[in-house]
């Protein structure tokens, strides 16, 4: 590997879990507010001159955490896709919300500073009820993190992605220099693989190792939706295109089109 994504991602989540820090204290602020967080600091022997820098410091929540959010996503659906759906769960509004209160809040909420009172001006739930679920969506990075020293890492498909990557640019030089038919080969070659690679993360049986085949095993097993299917099967048939004589050759525009959605279906379907 080279300056490899294995480093890539090693250096990513370290600045994610750096940053989540950051975020984590904003929403303390936010939440607590700025006299309570100053007061909770000085406990902490913290000087009024460090208070004062570190509180100018800090952004809004809402602004950091959205940035931050959309960045550890990414990571948390590459690397740790098993727990990819509880980290979102602690960002998204439960669809089918009957009350709102500190078991259905979510961060999504503190995004947008809301709060709940009783008659009387008794706080119901506000946005320290998030801190908990921050917490946790760092613990899942933190995990990841944990995972890069294990010898029970599996990097097979950072190689693998790296591999990939390296394959799409030579489909790219080949079809700069007019040899579609030759760039549209290998990037068929690179979705096929991924693919199966996909097909083999969710314990799928394939009868075959074709586009075709295994897209529609995914699309059977829900591993991936109607319109992503649809996408990948368009992808094939221009790949077929590519690599069996036709009475017409594929374009540069079509071929353009296949290695552009291949480089997307490798980064977003796993």
């Amino acid at each position: 590997m080279t300056a490899s994504n294995l480093e890539k991602y090693r250096k990513d989540l370290k600045a994610l879990l750096k940053e989540g820090t950051g975020v984590l204290q904003a929403l303390r602020h936010d939440a607590e507010g700025s006299e309570a967080w100053r007061a909770r600091w000085a406990r902490a022997g913290w000087t009024e001159e460090r208070i004062d820098a570190y509180e100018n410091k800090l952004k809004s929540f809402r602004v950091c955490y959205n940035h931050w959010y959309s960045e550890a996503l990414v990571v948390v659906k590459q690397l740790l896709p098993d727990r990819f759906a509880d980290f979102v769960k602690f960002y998204e509004r439960p669809k089918t919300r009957k009350s709102f209160d500190v078991e259905t809040y979510r961060i999504e909420d503190a995004c947008q500073a809301l709060s709940s009172t009783r008659y009387g001006g008794d706080v119901v739930v506000d946005m320290s009820a998030a801190i908990p679920l921050l917490q946790q969506q760092i613990a899942i990075l933190e995990s990841i993190e944990k995972r890069f020293e294990s010898s029970l890492f599996d990097i097979k498909q950072l190689v693998q992605a790296d591999l990939f990557d390296s394959e799409l640019d030579v489909a790219r030089e080949l079809l700069k220099n007019k040899f579609s038919r030759a760039a549209g080969a290998v990037a068929g070659v690179v979705l096929e693989g991924h693919l199966k690679q996909v097909c083999d993360n969710h314990n799928l049986a394939k009868k075959s190792g074709t586009i075709a085949v295994l897209n529609d095993a995914l699309k059977a097993a829900s591993v991936i939706e109607l319109s992503q299917s649809r996408h990948i099967q368009f992808l094939g048939d221009i790949r077929n295109k590519c690599g069996h004589k036709n009475p017409t050759d594929p374009t540069v525009e079509e071929v353009g089109e296949l290695i552009t959605g291949v480089d997307k279906v490798i980064k977003t379907i796993f």
